[in-house]
C-alpha cells in the first residue's frame, strides 16, 4: 500500500485500486499523521487539528475515525493482533509506513539526494512528477495542513528550480523556455529563477531575448521591491554582453538548496523565515551567508540593505544560534561605523533594530546589554521621525527583547505588545500582529490573567490562518499546558497527571518544528518541575531529562530530591544569577526555594532582593509556556529564611 499526499490525500492498494478511507476527518487524520513523518501524534493535538471548538465527545469520535482506518489500510488483519501500519504509541497514534510508500516523503528524499549529486536528477524528475496539485488539497480549513503546504510548495518550486539548474549545468536544457518563463511569471519574486530562464533561452541560441529577460528581471526587483538585481543575474549579463558562447554554472553563496544571492528579496526571505521549522533553520543560516557575501562586495549601502531586509518577527529572548547572531551583530555595528551619524536614517534604523533582536538579552551581560537596549531606543526614535509603521513595529521588536533588565516588567511589556498590535492592525502587517498577540498573551500569563491571556491565545490562532506562521499553535498549546498545570493546584481541578501529559503533548509538537534550541533545551523538563513544585512534590530526577540552560538553577532541587543535601549547597553557591530573559523570575524563584530548604540565608536574600519587584507575578508565566506558580510564594520563604541569618 502507498499514500499519496501531493494532491488529495488518497492511499492506494499495490495493484493501484484505490483504498476506501472514509469520510474527510478519516482522510484528515490520515494526512495528520502523513505530516508527523513516522512521528507519534498525542490524542489532544490531534483533537486540536482536527476541531476548532472540539465536540464533547472529540476523543471517542477519534478512536472511531482510527478503528475504520485501521481496518482500510490493514484489511487482512487477524482480530486481536496489534495493528502495524496505524499504531498506537504512548499519548498517541503514529504511522509506520516506509518512507519510499508516502509520495511526500519520496518527494522530500529525492530533493535531497539532488541537492548533494546530479546522477540524482532521474529520481528528482520522477518526484516532481508525482505531484498531482497542492498538498493535502482536501484538508482545507485546518492550520496544519496550511502549514505543511506551504512548506511543500516551497519545496516544490526550490525542486522545479534545480532540475532546470542541473540540466543546464549539463549541458541541455535549451528545451526549458517555456517551462522557466511560465515559473517566473507566476513566481516573479524568485530571483535565482530569472537566471535560470536567460541561460535556458542562451542555450537556445537567442541572446537578444536572454538580455531581455534580465532587463525585465531588473525592472521587477526595482520597482516592486526596491532592490537591484544580485551579483549573479549581474555576472550573466555581463556575460551575455561580452559574446560568451557558454555561461558557467552559477555561483552561489545560499545553501539547503535556495540558491540566492545576497540582494534576496525580501519577500522570499520572509516566506522562508516565517515557515517555522527547517525552513526557519535554513533562512537564518543562509541570511548570515548572504551578509558575509554583501560585505565582501564592499557596498555600504548594499550590506545595509541585506541585513536589514530580515525583519522577521522575534518573540524568545534566547537565540537559536547564539554565534550566528552575534555574527550578524557584528557585521550590523560595522557597516553602522561605515554609515556614520549622518548615513540614511531608514538603514541606520533597520540596522539598529537588527543588533537589538539578534541581541537576545539571556545571552548578553554588561556592555553588551547595554549596548542592545541603546540600538532598541535610537531604533525607535529613529522609525517614529520617520513615520514608516513597518519599521516602527520591527524597532518595538527589539524594543520588547531588551525589555528583560530585570523581574517584574511584565506590565511593562504588555504595553510594548499593545503598541505593536495597534500598529500592525492598523497598518495589516499581520504577522507583527500575531506578535503583538503573543507578547500580549505572555504578559497577561506572567500577570496571572489566564482569561484574557487565553483571549489572545485565539486570536493569535485565527491570525496564524492566513500568515501560515507555524509556531503559534505549538505556543498556544504550551500555553493551554501552562492554564491546565496552573488548575491542577486548584479545587476540583485537573489531577496533576493530566497536566503533565498535556505538557508531553506540547513538548511533542515543539519537536515537530525542527531543531530550536533557544526555545526547546530544558522547556519540559522545567515544566515538570514547576508543576511538582505546584503540588509540593520534589523535583523529577530521571536522569534523562535534559535541563538545558536551566542547569545550574534546577539541579540543587534535584540534588534535594535524591537526598544529596551537600552536593545541592555546593551547587547552589556556584549558581550565577539568572539571565535576564524570559525565565528569570522563575530561576529566581527556584534560587529563593532551594536556599530556604538549605537554609542559605545569604543566597535567600539575594534571591529576595531581586523578586521583590516581581510579587505580584508568577513565576515562569512570562514564557507564556509554563509556571512555577505566584512568586509572592517564594519571596515568602526567601524572606523568613533571610531574616533568619
Amino acid at each position: 500500500m502507498r499514500i499519496d499526499v501531493l494532491g488529495a490525500v488518497r492511499a492506494l492498494r499495490a495493484d493501484g485500486t484505490p483504498v476506501d478511507l472514509g469520510g474527510p476527518r478519516h482522510r484528515e487524520v490520515l494526512a495528520r499523521l502523513v505530516a508527523a513523518g513516522g512521528r507519534m501524534v498525542a490524542t489532544d493535538t490531534l483533537v486540536a487539528d482536527l476541531w476548532a471548538e472540539p465536540p464533547v465527545r472529540a476523543v471517542g469520535a477519534l478512536r472511531t475515525f482510527v478503528a475504520a482506518l485501521r481496518r482500510a489500510v490493514e484489511p487482512g488483519r487477524p482480530p486481536r493482533t496489534p495493528p502495524r501500519v496505524l499504531v498506537t504509541e504512548g499519548p498517541g497514534y503514529a504511522l509506520r509506513l516506509p518512507r519510499d510508500q508516502v509520495d511526500a516523503h519520496r518527494f522530500e528524499d529525492a530533493l535531497a539526494r539532488a541537492r548533494r549529486t546530479p546522477e540524482a536528477l532521474p529520481d528528482l524528475e520522477a518526484a516532481l512528477a508525482a505531484w498531482r496539485g497542492p498538498a493535502y488539497a482536501d484538508v482545507t480549513g485546518s492550520l496544519w495542513a496550511q502549514r505543511e503546504r506551504a512548506r511543500l510548495e516551497e519545496l516544490r518550486l526550490e525542486g522545479i528550480e534545480l532540475r532546470a539548474r542541473l540540466l543546464l549545468d549539463s549541458g541541455a536544457g535549451a528545451e526549458l523556455v517555456a517551462e522557466l518563463g511560465a515559473h517566473v511569471t507566476e513566481h516573479p519574486w524568485r530571483e535565482p529563477a530569472w537566471g535560470l530562464l536567460a541561460r535556458a533561452l542562451h542555450r537556445a541560441g537567442r541572446q537578444a531575448d536572454a538580455l531581455a529577460t534580465l532587463r525585465r528581471a531588473r525592472t521587477m526587483l526595482v520597482q516592486q521591491l526596491g532592490l537591484d538585481p544580485g551579483a549573479e543575474l549581474r555576472r550573466l549579463e555581463a556575460d551575455i554582453l561580452h559574446g560568451a558562447t557558454t555561461l558557467p554554472p552559477a555561483r552561489t553563496v545560499w545553501t539547503a538548496g535556495v540558491r540566492l544571492g545576497p540582494r534576496t528579496t525580501v519577500e522570499l526571505a520572509r516566506t522562508l523565515a516565517l515557515a517555522g521549522g527547517d525552513a526557519l533553520v535554513h533562512s537564518r543560516r543562509d541570511r548570515l551567508a548572504a551578509v558575509q557575501a554583501a560585505e565582501r562586495t564592499g557596498d555600504i549601502a548594499l550590506t545595509a540593505r541585506v541585513i536589514g531586509a530580515y525583519d522577521v518577527p522575534a518573540l524568545w529572548s534566547r537565540a537559536d544560534d547564539p554565534e550566528q547572531s552575534r555574527a550578524v551583530v557584528a557585521a550590523a555595528e560595522r557597516t553602522l561605523t561605515a554609515l556614520g551619524t549622518d548615513g540614511p536614517a531608514e538603514l541606520r534604523a533597520r540596522l539598529l533594530a537588527t543588533v537589538a533582536v539578534e541581541s537576545r538579552s539571556a545571552d548578553l551581560s554588561g556592555t553588551a546589554s547595554e549596548r542592545a537596549g541603546r540600538a532598541a531606543r535610537e531604533a525607535e526614535a529613529l522609525a517614529r521621525e520617520l513615520g514608516d509603521p513597518a519599521l516602527l513595529v520591527f524597532a518595538l521588536n527589539g524594543v520588547f527583547l531588551q525589555s528583560f533588565t530585570r523581574p517584574g516588567l511584565a506590565a511593562a511589556r504588555d504595553v510594548i505588545g499593545a503598541k505593536i498590535l495597534e500598529l500592525a492592525t492598523r497598518h495589516a502587517l499581520p504577522n507583527f500582529a500575531v506578535l503583538g498577540r503573543l507578547v500580549r498573551l505572555q504578559s497577561a500569563s506572567a500577570l496571572g490573567d489566564l482569561d484574557a491571556a487565553s483571549a489572545h491565545a485565539r486570536a493569535a490562532e485565527r491570525l496564524a490562518v492566513s500568515t501560515e506562521a507555524s509556531l503559534v499553535p505549538v505556543l498556544t498549546g504550551w500555553f493551554r499546558a501552562r492554564v491546565t498545570a496552573a488548575r491542577s493546584a486548584e479545587p476540583g481541578g485537573p489531577t496533576a497527571a493530566t497536566a503533565a501529559a498535556h505538557y508531553r503533548a506540547a513538548e511533542d509538537a515543539l519537536a515537530g518544528t525542527a531543531s530550536m534550541p533557544g526555545l526547546h533545551r530544558g522547556l519540559f523538563a522545567l515544566a515538570l518541575l514547576g508543576l511538582r513544585l505546584l503540588h509540593d512534590r520534589p523535583a523529577p530526577t530521571d536522569p534523562a531529562l535534559d535541563w538545558g540552560p536551566y542547569r545550574p538553577w534546577t539541579q540543587p532541587l534535584v540534588l534535594l530530591a535524591r537526598n544529596r543535601v551537600e552536593e545541592a549547597r555546593t551547587t547552589l553557591a556556584a549558581a550565577p544569577e539568572p539571565p535576564l530573559d524570559h525565565m528569570q523570575e522563575a530561576l529566581w524563584c527556584l534560587t529563593a526555594h532551594a536556599a530556604a530548604r538549605l537554609g542559605e540565608h545569604r543566597a535567600a536574600a539575594r534571591a529576595a532582593t531581586a523578586l521583590r519587584t516581581a510579587r505580584t507575578e508568577h513565576a515562569g508565566g512570562a514564557s507564556g509556556l509554563l509556571t512555577l506558580g505566584p512568586v509572592a510564594r517564594y519571596l515568602k520563604e526567601a524572606e523568613k529564611c533571610a531574616a533568619q541569618g
